[in-house]
């Protein structure tokens, strides 16, 4: 299947052999970025916060 019929995720172009599944440099590094920043998230609970795990472990 030839990955020039596929868009980019980031902007829509079409994608780039060499960087898919994106279009280019600039879109891949966007995306990497996004990851960084906590731009996507994975539905699910809460996660406890540092000072949140030291007391369940002081109350064991």
């Amino acid at each position: 299947m030839n990955s020039s019929f596929k868009k980019c995720p980031v902007c829509g172009k079409p994608r780039s052999e060499e960087h898919a599944p994106f279009c280019g440099v600039r879109c891949k590094d966007r995306d990497l970025v996004r990851w960084l920043d906590d731009g996507y998230a994975i539905p699910g609970p809460a996660a406890l916060s540092e000072h949140e795990g030291d007391e369940d472990e002081a109350n064991a």
